[in-house]
């Protein structure tokens, strides 16, 4: 039994694992014209990678519920956890920022001949969350809220993107794919996960709405958000856990 957490959180490694090589493998960038304007559709493996990334965070969330339901946490455990953790959320979205830019690259003349250095500021996610991540595990300060954004909040935000960039919700792909758009997703993406802003702790001790006010306002805000807004509503959510967490300081 003190293993079926440990088991999860391998699931949560292996759908990483499987992100990366579609990440690697993602064939050929179509480009199409619709209604005048030029769509850029990104290979189908990238979107695939994207719904590994959400199956390990699934999984990562199970293996914490199935620990606290068999008892059985283990200082092994929280160190596979965050193991697993820096690849699903930080390598993965990491291959997924460097693929948008080589592809935001590939746009303009000669843009295939790109030298990789303009590509590296994608190293800044998986690096910054490894950083998170190894700080996390030696902080034994007892605290209601995250310091830094979460590897899975950057890492599932990060996700959405190929997404967004295949439903191109209010024209946002000429956005997801300016390479300057995407440096600064690295740069501000990196700096929360390493940040030591306190971010609200999304569990419900109780349901009393006095003191789950923000978590409350945030659940209203998501669901308002996908049923008006699909995958736009990722980002949205995103940016309104941090205003939310800022307005409602936890210690």
């Amino acid at each position: 039994m003190k293993q079926i957490p440990n088991f999860f959180t391998l699931l949560n490694l292996a759908a990483g694992f499987i992100a990366i090589i579609l990440c690697l493998q993602t064939g050929e960038t179509i480009l199409n014209q619709v209604d005048g304007e030029w769509r850029i559709y990104l290979p189908e493996r990238i979107w695939w990678a994207s719904v590994c990334i959400g199956i390990a965070a699934v999984v990562d969330f199970l293996d914490g519920f199935v620990a606290r339901l068999f008892k059985a946490s283990s200082e092994m455990g929280k160190q596979l956890d965050s193991l697993a953790d820096v690849v699903s959320f930080g390598v993965v979205p990491g291959l997924i920022l460097y693929q948008l830019l080589r592809i935001s690259f590939a746009q303009e003349p000669s843009g295939l001949d790109t030298s990789i250095v303009w590509l590296l500021p994608a190293l800044l996610v998986p690096l910054a969350a490894a950083w998170r991540l190894a700080r996390f595990n030696i902080d034994t300060t007892a605290r209601e809220g995250f310091e830094g954004m979460p590897t899975p909040a950057a890492g599932l935000f990060i996700a959405s993107f190929p997404f967004l960039t295949l439903y191109n919700p209010f024209g946002i792909q000429s956005l997801l794919l300016n390479h300057w758009v995407l440096y600064a997703i690295c740069c501000l993406v990196a700096w929360l996960m390493v940040s030591r802003l306190t971010l609200l702790n999304l569990k419900f001790k109780n349901f009393q709405f006095a003191e789950n006010k923000a978590r409350y306002g945030i659940l209203i805000i998501s669901v308002i958000s996908i049923l008006l807004l699909g995958w736009l509503s990722v980002p949205v959510i995103f940016f309104s856990y941090i205003l939310v967490s800022l307005l409602f300081k936890t210690k």
